[in-house]
Formats: structure tokens, sequence, C-alpha cells
């Protein structure tokens, strides 16, 4: 029985964005992490970087309890490798996929902080993959992940966040979407803001193993067979498409 597993191994992937990034989680402790965010493909550098982390840390892959991966949204190709790899891994070893939100499992990375958390993730066009959230200990949704135009954005922050006993509320933006409408964000916002440090600012593997370990103890997993990336969006390229069949 799964009430029953005392320590659990997790492997966790992120391929959403420019970063690549894989983790393995035994309980509290993060055995190994690999992340990359320069100049290589997804194609180029998810398996081997698993491949690495399995190597040094030692621990087989029939050792994992499940494979936590973002689920998107994010980059359509980025989001595909990642679930033809999370995918195969799971069907060759026989166990669940943990579907994490992209947006919640950068949000986790700022776990423990005050006030309110806001991941951006670029979607071009002045839009931006966001949602706002609480992390204090597992992750409160009080936005759940949409694709929403910058402008409106901050318009929801300042009113989420504004105070209305005269005690706004602190908000804390990360994700790639931060260095293209930061000028933005600071022009609108009227509530005490941040910017996520380097360490937390870009997808982790290990925020994904360790966020998949609680849901997969919520029995929140899948089969192989049945996960799926959620994108939110249709693609560029299917946008174009309908547009020309217009």
């Amino acid at each position: 029985m799964l009430d029953q597993v005392v320590k659990l191994k997790i492997l966790g992937i992120d391929s959403s964005g420019m970063v690549a990034s894989v983790a393995i989680v035994d309980e509290d402790i993060v055995i190994a992490e690999y992340t990359m965010n320069h100049k290589r493909t997804h194609s180029e550098t998810l398996l081997p970087m698993i491949d690495e982390i399995v190597r040094t840390s030692e621990i087989k892959l029939e050792e994992l309890d499940a494979i936590a991966i973002a689920s998107g949204p994010g980059s359509f190709t980025g989001l595909r490798i990642g679930a033809a790899t999370a995918k195969g891994l799971a069907l060759a070893i026989n166990k669940p996929i943990i579907p994490v939100k992209t947006c919640e499992g950068l949000a986790f990375n700022m776990w423990g902080a005050d006030g309110v958390i806001c991941p951006i993730i670029d979607a071009r066009r002045s839009q931006v993959y966001t949602g706002l959230y609480t992390v204090m200990g597992n992750v409160d949704v009080i936005m759940d992940q949409e694709p929403m135009d910058i402008h409106e954005l901050v318009k929801k922050v300042n009113s989420v966040c504004g105070g209305v006993d005269g005690s706004p509320k602190q908000i804390t933006f990360l994700g790639d979407g931060v260095p293209i409408y930061e000028s933005v964000i600071w022009d609108q916002i009227e509530v005490p803001c941040k910017m996520a440090p380097a360490s937390m600012n870009r997808q982790r593997g290990a925020s994904i193993a360790a966020y998949g370990e609680l849901l997969f103890k919520e029995r929140r997993y899948v089969d192989a067979d049945d996960f799926a990336p959620e994108y939110l969006r249709k693609s560029q390229a299917e946008r174009v498409r309908e547009e020309k069949g217009q």
C-alpha cells in the first residue's frame, strides 16, 4: 500500500522553458540535481543529465517511486520533449507520473516566503503564463495558472495584494518573464514588490520532485499512458494555420 511507504525517491524533470533541470529527491533530501540554462536544446541535454545524476548518485531508475514532471504550460517543444522522456522512463520501470503544473512548481521555489508568489513565463506578444500563490506549506492557489496580458496581470496583482485595511501584501515575481517585463511591472505596481534572486527565479528539478512528493502522497499521479502536457493555448504553428484557413 502507498500509505505504508516510509521513504520516497522521486525523479523531478522540468523542460518547460529555456532551463532544463532534473533532480532526485529522497524524502527531504536532494540527492542530486543538474540544471542547464545555456545554448543547448533539451533534446541534447535531458537524457544525458538524467543518466549523469543516476550514475553519480548510484540510485537505479528501478528504485524510484515515481517521476514528477512539469506538465505545462511553457515551451511547446520543451514540454513535448519532457513528456516523451518521462513517459518512456515511467513505462520502462513501470512507475507512475506525477504531473506538476509549471507555475506551481516555480512557486514552490519560494517555499516559506511571505506574501504572494507570482511566476511569469514569457508567452510572447505581451502575454505570460502566470498564477498567484502562497507557499507556506503546500501550494495554495489564489489564481490558477492561465495565459494573461502582462498589463492585466499587474492590475490583478494590485487588486489581490492591495490591503483594504492599509496593510498590502508583498508580491514576489519569478520566472523567465521577469527580465522581459520587469520595467512594465515596476511602472505599474502599487504594492510592495520583489524579484526572486538567481538561485530561485527559474525552473528547478528539485522543486518539481519535492512538490511532486507531496502530490504523490495525495495520490495525485497518473499512469504513464494517461499523461499529457497542459499547453493552455494553441501553438504558434496551429494559430498560423487557422489564420490562413480563414
